[in-house]
């Protein structure tokens, strides 16, 4: 198996484009401000998952990795709320699709960071028992991105 096919990655990937594309319309003066600390801070998102999955023969690592993707994750929710706060992002429709999607990607990586927890395996990671759609309602409200799991 390969990090292409964990689906924390996928959305990742889909995410980074969406980032991207949405800081080269912010405003010329914030194009060398939050512009850039947006950019960096998802593309450490994407890249933490890979560099963890590359070192999953040690369980450690691999969350520890995985924990850095979720904090670089949380590091981008601010970078997006202070951007619309501060109305340098005016498309409220498009703020709340990437704050959304950020966030149950928050979601999704601490469940896998459990799964990883629980049962490392090194040969199959079994992502699917993380179970990202099937998480009750209760269970999401109680569960916020910046939540960690114990070590």
């Amino acid at each position: 198996m390969s990090y292409r096919k964990l689906e924390i990655w996928q959305e990742g990937k889909e995410l980074s484009v969406l980032i991207h594309q949405m800081s080269l319309t912010l405003p010329k003066f914030e194009q060398f401000e939050e512009a850039q600390q947006i950019r960096r801070s998802y593309k450490s998102v994407r890249s933490n998952i890979v560099e963890g999955y590359g070192r999953r023969k040690y369980k450690q690592d691999f969350i520890r990795f995985l924990i850095i993707a979720q904090a670089s994750n949380d590091e981008t929710i601010d970078h997006l709320e202070m951007l619309y706060e501060t109305k340098s992002l005016t498309d409220q429709k498009l703020f709340e699709q990437l704050s959304e999607r950020l966030t149950r990607l928050g979601r999704k990586i601490n469940n896998f960071i459990k799964v990883v927890e629980q049962d490392h395996n090194v040969t199959q990671v079994k992502e699917s028992e993380a179970e990202y759609l099937n998480q009750s309602a209760s269970d999401q409200d109680q569960e916020s991105s910046n939540q960690y799991p114990a070590s």
